[in-house]
């Protein structure tokens, strides 16, 4: 009689902080992996799209860990390390930017400003890309609708913005401390999308 009372009650479920911490802790430890997937230069898109992956399948409740982490950043690899080397050229454009306006060039500071500005909004549209990226999505197509989402959800926007300014506060304080907050940057792009989504 005990036993059948014991079979019918069903599982203990955690409490919410405790979830909640979980995914937490997950979001840190993918961060490790997201910097070192981010050690070829040109592989930073397709380890924030892993790294995505992995937390949407670990807030749904789904089994995933380092080896599907690793599949996932290589399907990635296939588009993202052109859209890598783009991003990195487009950085060097900012750069020459900057340095023109700092040589006192007319107009530079408002075209230094412009650059600046330009690419924080594709640093965000590249975040949220990788947010919603599946094997096989073109990082193309991805980038397009993300550009449109970054521009027409300002505040979600905003707040991967802020995540970045995290990352930049954390390097400059305690460098090692930005390695895991890249999983905090990444489960904030997972939960903008998942609010768009849900709008």
């Amino acid at each position: 009689m005990a036993q059948a009372r014991v079979k019918a009650r069903s599982p203990r479920r955690e409490s919410v902080f405790g979830e909640r911490f979980a995914v937490f802790a997950e979001a840190l430890l993918t961060g490790v992996w997201i910097a070192v997937a981010c050690l070829g230069v040109v592989t930073y898109p397709a380890a924030f799209a892993a790294g995505a992956r992995h937390l949407r399948r670990r807030t749904r409740h789904e089994g995933g860990g380092w080896r599907e982490f690793v599949a996932d950043f290589r399907a990635a690899l296939r588009g993202g390390w052109a859209v890598g080397l783009a991003g990195w050229a487009a950085a060097a454009a900012v750069w020459v930017d900057v340095q023109a306006a700092r040589a006192g060039i007319p107009g530079g500071p408002f075209v230094g400003a412009v650059g600046i500005f330009a690419l924080i909004g594709l640093v965000v549209a590249l975040l949220r890309a990788a947010a919603v990226w599946t094997p096989g999505a073109s990082w193309r197509a991805l980038l397009a609708d993300a550009g449109r989402r970054t521009v027409l959800d300002p505040a979600g926007s905003f707040l991967l913005v802020g995540g970045l300014g995290v990352v930049a506060l954390s390097a400059a304080f305690i460098a090692p401390l930005a390695v895991p907050v890249l999983g905090a940057v990444a489960a904030a792009a997972v939960a903008v999308e998942e609010r768009y989504r849900h709008r």
